[in-house]
């Protein structure tokens, strides 16, 4: 029965957000059953897509990529795939018409990452960030609104302020596998190698600045989204504070992270909040 298959399906794309990323994992269980599959749907696929340019290094990278990317416009054209990632991703996809210019700028941005090492210019930053962040955002939106186009059209920005935010945040993040793992520089006109404390705090209210544009629009959302979307928001504002208050040679020389325990403290403070309507 198809049934069953999709089902198999959404059941992977639910593990590979729960095995890939516990902070977002705990951020999705906040959302509304009514939409929490769909956002696991597009994390499945979106981290897949990813982890294929990322860390599948001892294999054929970028014949893989193609071949994914066919199996997603196949996927999505046939409204049908044998890869559960893909089938759980189209079913999403048509339910809430996310439109082709989202996935395909995020799989352009994607595909940089198979040969684009450097990026010199605000220009070519800012693009990278649209297509691998901020229209996974709008991807999501889509799900939050759930068709209401004149709610869409409100929140757009925002939600590509907190794109670019998280997207952001992971640079700074990854900046020691980034750089030597993988030869990677993502702001322009920072050597990475001679990070001072002077570019860390201009990269660092950068992100600042997107994340108040990005909590105005978090405050608007659907009460189906609003507290997960917001659960996210005050992890990674807790990890930018953390990389603030981290010197810039630490930063180069360690991945720093927000513990388990922390976690746990974020989602229990932002549930008290959230209950006495302070967000």
């Amino acid at each position: 029965m198809k049934l069953i298959f999709d089902t198999v399906s959404y059941s992977c794309s639910k593990i590979v957000t729960n095995s890939y990323s516990t902070s977002f994992s705990l951020a999705s269980k906040m959302l509304s059953g009514s939409i929490r599959q769909d956002i696991y749907n597009i994390y499945g696929f979106v981290r897949f897509a990813d982890e294929i340019v990322d860390t599948f290094h001892a294999y054929d990278k970028e014949r893989l990529f193609n071949d994914f990317e066919q199996d997603m416009y196949r996927g999505i054209k046939d409204k049908i795939s044998l890869n559960p990632i893909i089938n759980s991703f189209q079913k999403t996809v048509h339910q809430y018409n996310i439109t082709p210019d989202l996935y395909e700028a995020f799989m352009s941005s994607m595909r940089l990452d198979l040969h684009k090492t450097k990026y010199l210019t605000d220009q070519e930053y800012k693009k990278y960030i649209y297509g691998s962040a901020d229209v996974v955002g709008l991807m999501c939106l889509k799900v939050f609104v759930n068709g209401d186009q004149a709610k869409y059209d409100e929140l757009k920005q925002s939600a590509m302020y907190l794109g670019s935010a998280f997207q952001k945040v992971n640079f700074l993040r990854d900046l020691k596998s980034d750089h030597e793992l993988l030869d990677r520089s993502y702001f322009p006109n920072i050597d990475l190698s001679q990070l001072n404390e002077g570019a860390k705090s201009k990269i660092i209210k950068e992100i600042e600045e997107d994340f108040d544009n990005a909590l105005k629009g978090i405050l608007k959302l659907p009460v189906e989204a609003k507290f997960g979307v917001y659960m996210a928001y005050v992890y990674y504002k807790k990890l930018l504070n953390k990389l603030k208050k981290t010197p810039s040679l630490e930063i180069k020389n360690t991945r720093i992270r927000v513990s388990n325990y922390q976690k746990i403290q974020l989602l229990a403070k932002s549930y008290f909040d959230y209950q006495l309507n302070l967000i």
